[in-house]
């Protein structure tokens, strides 16, 4: 058996963390030859220290000379280079056979994509290429002809409830896919009781370690909203048959109702390793490092509606995934903003889905033509949402 060729692109980050632990759990099975950080040159320069990539890329070029200071004084020789065509060359290059795309935000489309169009095994976190763009993903995803396996725990678990991962709903008797949802940490509360909520109390996630962006999303339940965009692009499911229930177990990662009246649920333990390592190994299955599940000493699991009321954010994804276009490239974008400027501490938590609900209001959804109108697109809600920060916050 040949070994992957993986390149992790985020491997400063949660998902880059876990994917280095599963392949150091395999070396004969998964080598990781790219590894690829925003500006972290200390901690690029030690995952090179212990992985020996073939090249080792830093998204800021004003860190790449000391990323190659510290690799020289660690005794690391691989190539060292900067920049974003730096990291979407790597991605359709020939170093690597898998690409972990796991790049925060829209800087991550570019080379998400390149890696679709070379054919490579895709193993999606970077949700925003598929928010923004799916269809032009997919497209690119045929021409290239490689695979693309979700590492979104619930998007993980719902390929590994289809029959093949993703075919037609309308040929697997799929009824409607359900996405589970923790809640986040202010799961119960009402619009009054968020009023003053801090950066920190929002990135307090009562069951995941994330990055503080992320953590955001999850509060506003703005990171479920597009999650079921994502739905819609990876399994080809109407909108109409996209549910999200809240969890607060977080042990269910999502479900497939068919129309015969079966559920099937993947359960796990709230590991992302276990669907890294489906999406590194798959069809077969690897040991993950994660420990089985007690559903004995869990006891119970519970299911509730979530209230879309007070998770404004949630109800705006479902509607601008309605509207059609681009408009899902705008909520993204506008979210972005919105979130950077509640971590800065200029917009009130309230305030994101004010804010993103505004710029969808400013810009009508256009229809999607290609990446490059995509990224204007995005630069253009961008614009619009700090002007709507200004007018309103400042």
């Amino acid at each position: 058996m040949a070994i992957r060729q993986v390149a992790v692109l985020g491997a400063t980050g949660s998902i880059g963390g876990s994917t280095l632990d599963v392949i150091a759990r395999h070396p004969d099975r998964f080598r990781a030859s790219v590894l690829v950080a925003n500006r972290s040159s200390e901690a690029l320069a030690a995952l090179c220290e212990r992985f020996r990539p073939d090249l080792a890329i830093i998204a800021d070029p004003g860190m790449e000379a000391d990323l190659a200071r510290r690799l020289a004084a660690a005794g690391v020789r691989c190539e060292v280079a900067s920049g974003a065509d730096a990291v979407t060359a790597a991605a359709a290059g020939p170093l690597c056979d898998t690409v972990v795309a796991a790049i925060v935000g829209a800087v991550g489309l570019e080379s998400t994509f390149a890696a679709a169009r070379a054919g490579k095994r895709l193993l999606l976190a970077n949700k925003e290429s598929i928010v923004m763009g799916g269809a032009l993903l997919l497209e690119a995803l045929r021409l290239g002809g490689g695979d693309l396996i979700p590492v979104d725990s619930e998007h993980n678990a719902i390929f590994q409830c289809l029959p093949g991962g993703r075919p037609e709903l309308a040929h697997a008797g799929v009824r409607r896919l359900v996405l589970t949802a923790s809640g986040g940490p202010f799961r119960g509360r009402t619009r009054a009781d968020l009023g003053a909520i801090t950066p920190d109390e929002a990135c307090a996630h009562p069951k995941w370690s994330m990055g503080r962006k992320i953590s955001v999303d999850s509060a506003t339940l703005m990171n479920k909203g597009l999650e079921v965009i994502e739905a819609h692009h990876l399994f080809a499911a109407p909108v109409d048959r996209i549910e999200v229930v809240v969890h607060p177990q977080s042990l269910v990662h999502s479900m497939v109702d068919y129309v015969d009246g079966s559920m099937l649920a993947q359960l796990g333990n709230p590991d992302m390793r276990t669907a890294i390592s489906c999406a590194l190994a798959w069809p077969e299955r690897i040991e993950a490092g994660v420990a089985p599940l007690d559903l004995a000493a869990h006891a119970r699991l519970d299911f509730e509606k979530p209230d879309l009321d007070t998770f404004r954010c949630l109800a705006l994804a479902f509607q601008a995934l309605r509207a059609g276009g681009d408009a899902t490239t705008i909520l993204n974008a506008a979210n972005e903003i919105a979130v950077e400027a509640f971590l800065a501490g200029t917009l009130p938590f309230l305030g994101i889905a004010e804010l993103v609900e505004r710029v969808l209001e400013e810009l009508p959804a256009e229809p999607v033509v290609d990446v490059q109108t995509l990224v204007e697109r995005d630069a253009a809600a961008r614009r619009s949402a700090r002007n709507v920060l200004h007018r309103a916050y400042c």
